[in-house]
């Protein structure tokens, strides 16, 4: 019995120690950046057209339907690749040496 109630401890107090003493320095993967973010969108957004682009082909969409949903993923692609051109014009100007 006390062999049970021994392990038990040592299993809690190993959880504990595991939970709240965590190493000072984690790896939690990359850092995410704006650009990247946008640039995980619009891949999003382009897989999402192609799969539109099929259902309406299998006709399972109304036509009407289909206009609407395209030409709202269209302008949301064209919002996200013109905040990314921007972001890179701006990464590109301030990496230029100064003379």
């Amino acid at each position: 019995m006390s062999f049970e109630i021994a392990c038990c401890l040592l299993a809690t107090a190993a959880a504990l120690f595991y939970i709240f003493y965590l190493p000072g320095k984690l790896f939690l993967g990359p850092q995410k950046t704006r650009a990247g973010y946008l640039r995980e969108r619009k891949d999003a957004v382009y897989e999402n057209l192609r799969d539109l682009n099929f259902e309406y082909k299998a006709g399972k969409l109304p036509d009407a339907d289909y206009q609407s949903l395209k030409r709202n993923l269209q302008d949301e692609a064209a919002t996200l690749l013109a905040e990314i051109a921007r972001l890179d014009a701006r990464a590109a100007i301030l990496r230029k040496p100064r003379p």
